[in-house]
Parts: C-alpha cells; structure tokens; sequence
C-alpha cells in the first residue's frame, strides 16, 4: 500500500487553512516528528498508557454473541479505557506533546462527549486550562458527558451556530485557536488538516498491535474479518492500521446511516459523499444541491458528522475498506442485543458496529473482531 506523503494519503488530505493556522499546524507536525523519535517521550506515553488508562484492553470472546450469531466474534474492550472509550489513546499523547511545546491551555471539540471528558481528563492531570466546544444539540443529547467536562474543570463552550452540532463545534474551535497563541488544539479524530490524520493514527494503532497480538495468541492465526464504527474515523483507522497490509483480513466500517440516504437524513459520509475540501483537508464529505457541505444526521453524536478522516478516503478508492450504512433503529437493536446476552452495555456509536457485524457474520462461522470503541452509559437515558 502507498505510504502517506506529505500529509496526503493518495490524493486525500493536505492543509487548506489559512497562513495563521497553518503556521500553528507546522510547529505541531515538526514537534511531533522529534517526539516520536524521543525515547523518552515514547516512554513516558507508553507509562501512561499503562498505569494512567488501563491500558492493554482485553480482547474479550463474546461467547453469548457468538452463539447467537454464528461466527466466533471478540470484542476489542476499548470501553474498558480510563473514560471509558477509545478517545483517551489519542488525548494522552497529545498532551504530552502540548507539553512539550510549553502551552498552557488546551482547546477542543467534541460530539459525544467522550474525546471532551478524555481530553478534560488529561487537562487536569497536567494541570492545564481546558476550554471544550460542543453543539447545543449534542449537548442535550449527552449531558451526562457535559456533567463530567465540568466537574473535570473544564469550560464547555456551547456552540448554537447551523445544526449545534460536531461540525460547527469544529469550526469555533478552530476559530478560537487561530486567535490564541497560548493554546493547543487538541483534535478528536483522524480528520482535518495535516498533521491531524497521521498523530491521531500514531496514537490510536495501540488497539490494532494489541488487537493482532492478542488474537495470534488465542487462535494462531488472524481474523477473518474486523468490524469498528466510523464518524471522523479515529477508532476504526486504530484497530484497521495493524491490519491494512494483512489482505486477507476483511475491513468493514459501520457508518451513522441515520433515517433515509435519499432524503439526506443521514451521516454516511463514504456510502453518498464525494471528494471535497473540508475543515482544512481534501477528503469526502456529504455535499448538498449547491455543492456544499450538508447537515449531516445520525441518532449517534459521536458519528453525526458530514466529513470523514482521509486515510479513509483513501481506504475506500481502493476497495480495501468496506464502509457500510447502519440506520438508527439497527443500532438501537444492537445496543439493547449487546446490553441483554453479554452484560456489556456499548456506545450507541459501538452498536453500529455490533449491528453490522451481527447482519454480515450471521451463520457464517468465520473469526471476527468487533471493536468496542466506548461504553453506553452516556446513551442509556435516551435509549431505555
């Protein structure tokens, strides 16, 4: 598979901001380049990993599961993170490396929630002002998670442009770092402009090495197929990227279907998308009749969102990942499926993932890893 080159990934990615930000952005990328080679900073990410975040997560059989589908299916337990998602794999090696550059705030967006508690979680830790954009709307939907930012320390700037939601909760986030120098924008997923995409993948492979690992040494050999949610696509490119040149390995990603593709009721970026520049990165995004970013929908917070990261575009173009819609009433089926056979209550965001794992694996006796990017506590007060 072709290498990202220049911040690009084929012809998907790039920086398209202005000078202000893409100043910002290069001191990032040349801090980050030094800081992967530094043993010490390597270390350091590794102890937390470990003593902070509970890092290895298990790598679960899901017997109940399996029988009621017909496959042999884990569960990669990334809900059984510090936070209780995925989010914090990327928050603490990102503030490791706001560290290193001195600031002494942290900026950040969020959908669900839970990169802002991740990223409110690290903050206080390294005793740094925390400020955490967040639609309105997706701030009712998760309020539990809002709670949490607070109690944390962290102010949650509630943004009331467009739809109140991640995609604007972006763009004000972004706005307020280009005019901040003290701060540090501390992005949420593999998305945006470089060199987003390629720290937010460093940081997240751990699911996929451990992943691969873990099940060598259960069933000496590799999956048949892996499963994970996409929005931005953070935790899905994670546990893909150990993966990706393992050919026989089939790659599938659930995206928020929403309600209706044709009625663009939906956030299925890569099922109805085409390629675009969007907030800072040529990448696929959902356009509307002017050609224009859409509202994106979808009953998940977490992948309410009309772009997609580029290295997923990437994936796409070459048949190499499946990206499959999960409609809302899918999801909510396997967020009740998971919750009442296995005892573990997953994300909304998760289920998709359950969901479509569920409907493609059903009677067909294959071995399957589901990543379980995040648990549903957040989510149950909606759903139950």
């Amino acid at each position: 598979m072709e290498k990202l080159v220049n911040g690009y990934f084929g012809v998907y990615g790039g920086c398209f901001v202005p000078e202000v930000l893409k100043e910002k952005l290069d001191l990032i990328s040349e801090e980050f380049k030094k800081a992967v080679l530094d043993k010490n900073f390597i270390e350091e990410l590794n102890e937390l990993r470990k003593d902070f975040s509970g890092r290895p997560t298990p790598l679960y059989h899901a017997k109940n599961l399996s029988e009621y589908v017909g496959s042999k299916i884990y569960l990669k337990r990334e809900d059984l993170n510090h936070t209780g998602s995925h989010k914090i794999n990327n928050t603490i090696g990102q503030i490791l490396l706001a560290k290193r550059m001195n600031k002494s705030e942290i900026i950040a967006e969020t959908g669900a929630g839970q990169h802002g508690v991740a990223t409110a979680t690290v903050a206080a830790f390294m005793n740094m002002k925390c400020k955490v954009f967040m639609g309105k709307e997706d701030a009712l939907r998760q309020p539990i998670n809002v709670k949490k930012m607070k109690t944390l320390g962290a102010e949650v700037i509630e943004v009331t442009s467009g739809t109140q939601t991640l995609k604007e909760a972006v763009d004000e986030a972004i706005a307020y770092y280009c005019e901040n120098s003290d701060s540090y924008y501390l992005l949420g997923s593999a998305v945006g402009p470089h060199p987003y995409p390629t720290m937010v993948r460093f940081f997240q492979s751990v699911i996929g090495e451990e992943a691969k690992k873990q099940f060598l040494e259960k069933e000496k050999t590799l999956p048949d197929s892996i499963f994970a949610c996409i929005g931005g696509g953070s935790n899905a490119i994670g546990i893909f990227s150990a993966f990706i040149e393992e050919t026989q390995v089939s790659l599938y990603a659930a995206e928020g279907g929403g309600i209706e593709l044709k009625a663009g009721k939906t956030a299925a970026t890569l099922t109805i998308g085409k390629p675009f520049n969007f907030q800072g990165a040529h990448s696929y995004c959902i356009l509307n009749e002017e050609n224009l970013p859409a509202n994106a929908y979808s009953i998940s917070s977490g992948l309410d969102y009309p772009g997609i990261g580029p290295e997923h575009s990437y994936l796409k173009d070459l048949n190499r990942v499946s990206y499959v819609p999960v409609y809302d009433d899918e999801a909510i089926e396997a967020f009740k499926l998971l919750s009442k056979i296995e005892g573990i209550i997953p994300a909304i965001e998760s289920a998709h993932a359950i969901s479509l794992a569920v409907k493609l694996m059903k009677d067909k006796n294959k071995k399957v890893i589901i990543n379980l990017s995040g648990r549903g506590d957040k989510d149950l007060d909606r759903f139950l």
